[in-house]
Parts: C-alpha cells; sequence; structure tokens
C-alpha cells in the first residue's frame, strides 16, 4: 500500500532539507579550507600557526559533535542541525572581513563547534529519512555535499581574482549557511529518537556494533584525509609530476566520489549494503596500494581514482549501518559514531608528513589501504536493510 500523498509530501520536504544542509556543510568547509593561503597571507602568519588554526577547529568539531547529541536527545536533531548552520554563519559572515588575529582564531573554533554539530546531527536526520523511506537514500546526500565542495572551491578561486579576495567566498558560505538553517526549521524532520523511551526503560547502548562501525569510519576518513592532504605532494615529490598534473591527484578523487556517491544508492537497493561494502573496501584499498607503489603520473591518478570510488560509498555506507544499531536511539549512536571521524581527519593530515621524512609519500597511501582491511570484518554490521 503506497504512502498518503500527505506522508509522501511530508517526506520529499525532510529529504529536501537534509540535502540542503548536507550542501551547505560541504560549501562551507571547501571554502575555509581552499581560503587558508589567503588567510595566512592575511595575517603573515606561519605554516606551524595554520596547523594550529587547522588543530582548534578538529577539537571544535569533536565538541560540536557531542553538542548535537545532547541538543538531539532534547529537542531533536533538526534543531541541533540549526544550531550548528547558525554557528557557522555567524563564524564566516564575521571572518570574511580581517578581523584581529585572536578574534579570527576564537572564530574558527566557533565555526569547528558548528560543523562538528551538523557532521553528526545531518546524518541523525540522513538516518530519519532513510528510515522513513524504506530505501536507501543516505550516499545521495554525501553526494550533494561533496557536489557543493567543488562549488565551494570555484567560488573561492574566482573570489581570489577580485579584491573581496577570500572575503567573497567565505561570505557567500556564511550567506547560504545562515539561509538554510532558517529553512530548516520548516524542511527538517522534527522527530527525536527517543522521545517515546522513557529513561529508566532504555537498554545501554550497543557499544560493540557502534565501535566496530566507528572503526570503519575511522579508517574511511584517514583515508580520505590521506589523499586530499598529501596527493599532490607525492605527485610532485615521489612521481615527478608537473605543477599543472599535481592538483589533478584530488581532482580525480573528489570526482570519483562524487560519481560513486550518486549510484551507490541504487547499488545497496538490488545488492544491500553488505556486499556493497565489501566491494567498496578492496576498491578503495587496491586504489591506495596502486597510488603508493606505481610511481607514474598514470598510475598515481589511477589509484587516486579507485581510492575515491571506494572511500567515497563507504562512509555513507558506515553511517546508514550506525543508524541501524538500535533504530530508537539512533541519534545518540550516530553522534558517536562521528567521533571517529576526527582522529581520522587528523591522522591522514598529519602522519603522511612525518612518515615521509624517511621512507616517501608513497608508504603513507599503504598505511591508509592497511587501515582499510580489518572494515571486511565488521560487514556483519553492514546487512540490515533500512527500516521504513
Amino acid at each position: 500500500m503506497s504512502a498518503s500523498p500527505a506522508i509522501a509530501s511530508s517526506l520529499r520536504t525532510a529529504r529536501a532539507g537534509v540535502y540542503a544542509a548536507y550542501a551547505a556543510q560541504g560549501l562551507g568547509y571547501a571554502t575555509v579550507v581552499t581560503a587558508l593561503p589567503q588567510l595566512k597571507a592575511r595575517y603573515a602568519i606561519s605554516d606551524d600557526t595554520v596547523s594550529l588554526i587547522t588543530l582548534t577547529v578538529v577539537i571544535g568539531a569533536a565538541a560540536g559533535s557531542m553538542l548535537a547529541d545532547r541538543v538531539a536527545v532534547r529537542l531533536g536533531s533538526r534543531m541541533a542541525v540549526v544550531l550548528g548552520l547558525a554557528l557557522q554563519a555567524v563564524a564566516l559572515l564575521a571572518v570574511a572581513a580581517p578581523v584581529p588575529l585572536p578574534v579570527f582564531w576564537a572564530l574558527f573554533a566557533v565555526y569547528g563547534l558548528g560543523l562538528g554539530c551538523v557532521d553528526a546531527s545531518a546524518a541523525m536526520q540522513g538516518v530519519i529519512v532513510q528510515r522513513r523511506a524504506g530505501v536507501a537514500v543516505m550516499a545521495s546526500f554525501f553526494a550533494a555535499n561533496t557536489a557543493a565542495s567543488i562549488v565551494g572551491a570555484l567560488v573561492m578561486s574566482a573570489g581570489a581574482t577580485t579584491s573581496a579576495g577570500a572575503g567573497m567566498g567565505l561570505a557567500t558560505a556564511g550567506v547560504v549557511a545562515c539561509a538554510i538553517a532558517l529553512l530548516g526549521t520548516r524542511l527538517l524532520d522534527p522527530a527525536r529518537e527517543r522521545a517515546a523511551v522513557a529513561d529508566e526503560a532504555r537498554a545501554a547502548l550497543p557499544w560493540r556494533g557502534l565501535v566496530v562501525v566507528g572503526m570503519v569510519v575511522f579508517a574511511a576518513f584517514t583515508a580520505d584525509s590521506t589523499v586530499a592532504t598529501w596527493s599532490a605532494v607525492h605527485l610532485t615529490d615521489g612521481v615527478g609530476a608537473s605543477a599543472a598534473v599535481a592538483p589533478l591527484g584530488y581532482a580525480v578523487y573528489a570526482g570519483f566520489t562524487l560519481l560513486t556517491r550518486l549510484t551507490s544508492d541504487l547499488v545497496v537497493r538490488r545488492y544491500g549494503r553488505a556486499r556493497l561494502a565489501v566491494v567498496t573496501v578492496a576498491v578503495a584499498a587496491a586504489g591506495l596500494v596502486v597510488a603508493g607503489l606505481v610511481r607514474t603520473e598514470w598510475g598515481a591518478l589511477t589509484g587516486f581514482a579507485l581510492a575515491g570510488l571506494g572511500v567515497g560509498a563507504l562512509v555513507p555506507l558506515a553511517y546508514a549501518a550506525a543508524g541501524d544499531l538500535d533504530p530508537r536511539r539512533s541519534d545518540e549512536i550516530v553522534a558517536r559514531v562521528n567521533l571517529f571521524t576526527y582522529p581520522g581527519s587528523l591522522i591522514g593530515a598529519v602522519l603522511p608528513g612525518l612518515i615521509a621524512t624517511g621512507s616517501g609519500m608513497g608508504a603513507s597511501f599503504l598505511l591508509a589501504a592497511v587501515l582499510l582491511l580489518p572494515a571486511l570484518g565488521a560487514v556483519g554490521r553492514f546487512r540490515a536493510a533500512a527500516r521504513s
């Protein structure tokens, strides 16, 4: 029996809201990371200071994920998304102007708080919508994030040629975040996962499954951060690519990440999450090995393409699996699983630079491949179908 028109309309509205939240998140993050060179020049700061500011964002994001958990428990994940986007909007609009460095640094902490809050709460909303839809839709939300990040990089590139500089892209992302925060109060699903479960009746969280899925997220984001941060360096120093070719490593990775996120929901509906999880881990690991061992431009680019195909699908699969561990408490579970993204991102950004001093950047991609392999043991946690 098909859903009533009112229910179907409500689901479409909530789905549009989640797409918008993921797009705003991707747009904002891309403008921030691509603005760093211009912001470094604005404040005449060193690479070490930029690294410390980036670390501030990561720490703030971890705190934001925990904030999303608390807000979602009390007010619902819709309000957590709205809060996170509002924090991002304030920070982005403020740093678009040349504020003093201490204020700038503090605003980046605020941005990190909003970033983590939306990371967790948008995934909570995605899980709710997927359960209501009864079919896999999670990857399409991540596709919206990836597509918007490409737009963000292009906006920043366009602004760099004007007198506005980085301020144009940051302000654009801030306005979009503000607009989606306002729309989110009407579009997003207002459900609270724990509303019908009394405190005294709640069972313990499924910690074993939570940690298993969290480690998959950790491994995926370690691989993602390694490629995003070091692919250009590897192509330049390890392969000998030209300055024109070096940026193509990440471009190819991002392009194939988007491709797999646009198509993996259809694959899940036909073959199931578990089968796709096995394939994505194998493809991602193989791609990282190829990128690390084949010292030619085409070999490295092929490796990064395969890594994008695998990692791009694995992340939404893991969040969907997390939401199914206990549908009554999926908000809390997703918030905790989301915490695994930040150490993975940090290790992928920092550790390869340390390894490269002795053995070159290729070893870092091999390490990222090895970290992915234990994810095959988590396939059992991916078997549950999306619930209506």
